[in-house]
């Protein structure tokens, strides 16, 4: 298995990939997974592969499900981008905002990359994941305001449980996952994500 970070793409000093110029980019691109670092490079990801895209669906349907019965926020899927705090244009393998934060956001900033950070956040390692930068990507989340988030990898059946002043929990071979107090009631149930 080869296994690599996405291709990064800097720019000369002092010019920087500008949120116009980026939403341009990702139009006229939509087939590609795009995203822009805090520091303006341009990060260009492989597609998921057909596994990961059914696990992630699993993840996702499950998220909406939840959300549609409780009616507690507005769950997204991967091809949902948000500008963090820090300027970074992040798009999670699933993620959830709140529903009083999203209502806040005005038309026009929902239609674009919303500037908010999502309160729940799932990433899910594929082939082509590098560890060392999907850590950090969830440390970014948590450190730009996700309150929960969770890490999940088929291969060693193992999930990373992040949250805000707290070390990692690593748990080896979880059925179900809780959402907590973020998100009250949901249970992801992870039979065909883990072990499939």
């Amino acid at each position: 298995m080869h296994v690599t970070s996405p291709l990064r793409l800097k720019f000369r000093p002092g010019l920087r990939l500008s949120d116009r110029a980026f939403w341009k980019l990702c139009r006229a691109n939509p087939d590609m997974r795009l995203e822009r670092t805090s520091d303006g490079e341009l990060e260009i990801m492989a597609p998921a592969g057909s596994d990961s895209g059914r696990r992630n669906a699993s993840l996702t349907s499950q998220l909406w499900n939840w959300n549609q019965s409780t009616k507690l926020g507005v769950a997204f899927d991967s091809s949902s981008g948000f500008t963090l705090p820090n300027n970074a244009v992040r798009a999670p393998d699933a993620s959830w905002v709140a529903k009083g934060r999203w209502e806040a956001l005005t038309h026009d900033e929902r239609e674009r990359f919303a500037p908010i950070c999502p309160d729940f956040v799932i990433e899910l390692f594929s082939r082509t994941d590098e560890a060392s930068h999907l850590r950090s990507k969830m440390w970014e989340y948590i450190t730009q305001g996700a309150r929960l988030g969770w890490l999940i990898d088929p291969k060693t059946d193992t999930v990373e449980v992040y949250r805000p002043g707290q070390q990692v929990e690593t748990l080896t071979r979880p059925e179900t996952l809780s959402g907590e107090d973020v998100l009250p009631g949901f249970v992801l149930d992870l039979k065909g994500i883990l072990s499939a």
